[in-house]
């Protein structure tokens, strides 16, 4: 089954755990008598890599949809080392032939993103997005375009 991930990418520490048990309990539930699991995910600090991270220890693969050239230079440095290894263990990496991370790549990832997915996890907390690619205009688009979603807010999520 292929799984596509957004969310927010400024979880607060204290919620990282629950967020995590909470996609790995939907990840489980949802993908029970099939024979793989592959999660599609833009790898963005936050809910994408807790995403990779569980789909790896499910035994799963990783496909990275990555929306410019510049994306790993755009993070914060103490974010650099997570991506790295979190990439290293992807089974596939595509680029798009976008050179600078913007809206427009971004919009454009999770245009790719979904198109290839069965479903949607999002660690969303419900709000409006804030703009074009954010983790509201994804799970709307997902909607729009039939893709059913599953949305993970544990009780004590919150964003910095």
């Amino acid at each position: 089954m292929r799984v596509g991930i957004t969310g927010h990418t400024n979880l607060v520490p204290e919620c990282v755990d629950a967020v995590h048990k909470a996609i790995r309990e939907i990840l489980v539930e949802e993908t029970a008598g099939r024979s793989s699991l592959i999660g599609v995910t833009c790898l963005a600090p936050g809910a994408d890599q807790l995403f990779a991270r569980v789909v790896l220890e499910l035994g799963g693969k990783v496909e990275v949809v990555l929306p410019a050239m510049d994306y790993r230079a755009k993070l914060k440095p103490e974010r650099v080392a997570a991506y790295d290894e979190l990439i290293a263990k992807a089974d596939i990496v595509s680029v798009l032939p976008f050179m600078l991370s913007g809206r427009q790549a971004y919009v454009a990832a999770n245009e790719r993103m979904l198109a290839s997915v069965e479903l949607l996890v999002a660690v969303w907390d419900g709000q409006p997005a804030g703009g074009k690619g954010g983790t509201g205009d994804v799970v709307e688009h997902a909607r729009a375009s039939g893709v059913p979603v599953v949305v993970v807010w544990p009780g004590t999520a919150r964003r910095a």
